[in-house]
């Protein structure tokens, strides 16, 4: 691999501190987007899977304590 021909006389501090941190600045606002994104969906598709319980919840709950009808006809 050629990048371990670049890093390998360089102390461990530069490898495993200089650039994590250097590639963090670099590329933090991609990634603060792209958790913030992936934060923003998985907050959207609980809200969509709890309304969607409770609309299947309040049909059941209102269509079988008024309709005389079986619960069989869907």
């Amino acid at each position: 691999m050629a990048g371990k021909g670049i890093i390998a006389g360089l102390p461990w501090w530069v490898t495993w501190v200089v650039v994590p941190v250097v590639l963090i600045v670099v590329f933090g606002g991609m990634i603060a987007t792209a958790v913030g994104f992936l934060i923003g969906l998985l907050f959207k598709i609980l809200v969509a899977a709890a309304l969607i319980a409770g609309v299947i919840y309040l049909v059941r709950r209102f269509s079988g304590s008024s309709s005389s009808s079986s619960k069989g006809d869907w």
